[in-house]
């Protein structure tokens, strides 16, 4: 049992970051300083180790990672919408 709460507590702190870094973006309607590659190898890497976590049946890692890979889409979709709308223009 401790283990599986060390597994779903790490894997909670884990989607709370990428999260954070998305309600950002999204706050500021903006791409400013976000590289286009790290959702693209999130993505990647999310759909990899959620095959992995799936063969090896680990449901931490499976839920975990196909969470992640939500979330490098939304932020790849928003990164790109930003980035096609332009900067925002500075406050007066």
């Amino acid at each position: 049992m401790t283990t599986e709460i060390v597994g779903w507590t790490s894997s909670l702190v884990l989607l709370l970051t990428i999260l954070t870094q998305i309600a950002k973006q999204w706050r500021e309607r903006s791409a400013r300083g976000v590289s286009s590659w790290l959702f693209f190898g999130q993505i990647a890497a999310s759909i990899g180790f959620t095959i992995y976590s799936w063969l090896v049946h680990n449901w931490v890692f499976v839920v975990t990672n196909a969470l992640m890979l939500v979330s490098a889409i939304v932020g790849a979709v928003m990164t790109a919408r930003f980035r096609k709308q332009g900067p925002k223009p500075a406050a007066a």
